[in-house]
């Protein structure tokens, strides 16, 4: 006997469009007198209205071009994408436990893809 659950399915999501689905989720909720938030999810809902800083189609637009980029796959397009890094230091601790690193060339490339939407 396990207790290990099987991942069905796998979607990555910003933090712009998690604030807008955990909006939704809210609004649901409000319209229900009875139902409280639970403290997971207004602590989500915190947190989400907290560093969401672009609007989900910009954000998801930013993904994109990041991800037209050779070294940028799909899971580190949306952590730098929900990160925003500035400068070099914080661009390398999204590619801190991959097996390669970047060249200043190529995270100058990343960060000034960034900067056209910070």
């Amino acid at each position: 006997m396990t207790i290990f659950k099987q991942t069905v399915d796998e979607e990555f999501l910003t933090v712009s469009e998690t604030k807008e689905l955990l909006a939704d989720i809210e609004a649901e909720r409000a319209l229900d007198e009875d139902r409280e938030l639970p403290y997971e999810l207004a602590r989500a809902i915190e947190h989400a209205n907290r560093f969401a800083v672009l609007e989900p189609a910009e954000a998801q637009q930013l993904v994109d071009d990041l991800q037209d980029l050779e070294k940028v796959d799909e899971p580190s397009a949306y952590k730098i994408a929900n990160l925003l890094p500035r400068n070099r230091d914080e661009l390398r601790s999204v590619y801190a436990q991959q097996r390669y690193s970047l060249s200043g060339d190529e995270l100058e490339e990343i960060l000034n893809v960034v900067a056209r939407y910070a």
